[in-house]
């Protein structure tokens, strides 16, 4: 049923002047869907509140409330028409007073960790887009007909969603930055292994996929109590976010996925200087996926060390710093960064083995990132130590890696097993630190138990390979004349 309405939405968001994308679908559906959430989740609460005997009181007030202004419903349970708002009486109160009054929240909050500093956080950062009051009210309707109170329709919900945004990845434009493939994120995380009780951060949050797979894994690794279940509620996962679809999308992802009042703050992480960070603000375990291949300005240069434009390279140097000693990280980052030989990238390499044990690189194919031919490698590292060895995962598949052929766990099933010993394999080795140029630290070594095999490449390979150049240097391009 869920997929239907999904389907069914989407299909009216095409038809409405205001939504030109895929992207504005999951914007619209998203704030809607947020408010039918509250909703069921006020009356949630509020029947806990009754059968202990207590009062509660709603967040928002009656006028406001989705059962007044959204589905008033009539003694069948059906929405009452006569009561329910549409066309140009709709758009004008969703516009004048419902965003206007929600914004307000986050004046008003407590603190910024509270559902009410969310609510007026995102009614802040984006505006209702849909033209049409009629357009507005089917899509009203339709979200009025899902259920968020049991742990199945949230989960349902929870993985609908995330089909959502990996549709608008696999749409192209900028939309692929919101989405890590999945059964990577699940890998990286077991890799990991967070605990409870371990603070767990993405500074580059986008949909908050890291996030949530950590509290999937962490909910389901053992039998709570309610002390553990509290503190993954409310002091487990951070995450920052610089663009204000993503932010909106990471904390709806959160929230579907059982997170009450996501600590997501909106902000561009990189203008936070480096020499501020104090141990606490510190993490015990970094999960992320920067952005790569965009160009900071100077003035966000001048908060790190070692100064780049590349904004990965910024992202890896603020992670190493805000770890705890002993905190461990898996971090997504361009292949090239193995082997770059540019000062910032080599003093980088230095900074990375010298403060911290990089024990693992996964190697991964083009065509993991739907949509991106950039080839990527995850650094597993551990801070505190020096680098002695690295234990290398070269993943060589017998297929390509597209929309219609993505990458799945059992493809990493290999890495995880051999990852736990750092077994020598075919596709795996491991190099000492010591044994590497010790002027460029270049890590980029190739797989010495795989034989070479004298052939010619494919003409799709080399297609594939054209294309993913061709958006990068756009990518590059369109950065450069942002800055311009």
């Amino acid at each position: 049923m869920f997929e239907q309405t999904f389907k069914n939405i989407d299909d009216i968001l095409h038809k409405d002047a205001g939504c030109g994308s895929e992207l504005d679908y999951v914007e619209q559906t998203s704030w809607i869907l947020f408010l039918k959430y509250l909703d069921d989740l006020e009356k949630d609460k509020a029947t806990a509140a009754e059968l202990s005997g207590k009062t509660y009181t709603n967040i928002l007030e009656k006028k406001f409330q989705w059962a007044v202004w959204a589905a008033p419903k009539g003694k069948d349970g059906k929405i009452d028409h006569h009561k329910a708002l549409t066309g140009d009486d709709l758009t004008d109160f969703v516009n004048g007073k419902l965003f206007p009054y929600l914004k307000k929240f986050k004046t008003d909050a407590e603190s910024a960790n509270t559902i009410e500093y969310k609510i007026g956080e995102i009614f802040s950062e984006l505006k209702n887009r849909i033209q049409s009051g009629y357009n507005l009210r089917e899509v009203i309707n339709r979200i009025d007909e899902l259920r968020f109170r049991t742990h199945a329709e949230k989960h349902e919900m929870s993985h609908l969603y995330e089909a959502k945004i990996q549709n608008m990845g696999n749409a192209g434009r900028n939309g692929g930055e919101y989405y890590t493939p999945r059964p990577l994120i699940t890998t990286i995380v077991k890799v990991v292994a967070p605990k409870i009780g371990d603070k767990i951060y993405d500074g580059a949050v986008g949909s908050a996929g890291f996030l949530c797979e950590a509290f999937d894994y962490l909910k389901n690794s053992k039998k709570l109590s309610t002390k553990e279940t509290e503190i993954l509620q409310k002091s487990t996962f951070y995450g920052k976010e610089k663009k204000s679809l993503a932010y909106i999308i990471g904390i709806m992802n959160m929230i579907l996925h059982g997170v009450e009042a996501p600590n997501i703050i909106h902000t561009n992480t990189l203008t936070e200087n480096l020499d501020d960070i104090q141990e606490k603000h510190r993490y015990d375990v970094v999960l992320a996926n920067p952005p790569f291949g965009g160009k900071e300005r100077a003035e966000v240069q001048q908060n790190f060390p070692i100064k780049t434009g590349e904004t990965a390279s910024l992202f890896l140097q603020h992670f190493i710093k805000i770890l705890k000693a002993g905190g461990r990280a898996g971090v997504v980052i361009k292949n090239t960064f193995l082997s770059n030989t540019d000062n910032a990238t080599v003093a980088i390499r230095k900074t990375l083995l010298e403060n911290c044990n990089l024990h693992t690189v996964l190697d991964l194919p083009g065509g993991t990132f739907t949509g991106a031919g950039v080839k990527t490698v995850v650094l597993f590292f551990e801070k505190g130590k020096p680098t002695q060895k690295v234990w290398f995962y070269q993943l060589n598949l017998d297929r390509n890696l597209g929309k219609t052929n993505p990458l799945n766990e059992n493809d990493l099933a290999e890495f995880v097993a051999l990852q736990k010993t750092f077994a020598e394999s075919e596709n795996s080795w491991a190099v000492k630190v010591k044994d590497i140029d010790q002027n460029t630290f270049d890590l980029s070594v190739k797989n010495p138990n795989k034989k070479e095999e004298a052939t010619l490449r494919k003409p799709q390979a080399i297609l594939e390979e054209m294309k993913a150049l061709d958006e990068e240097s756009t990518e590059i391009l369109n950065s450069i004349l942002e800055l311009l």
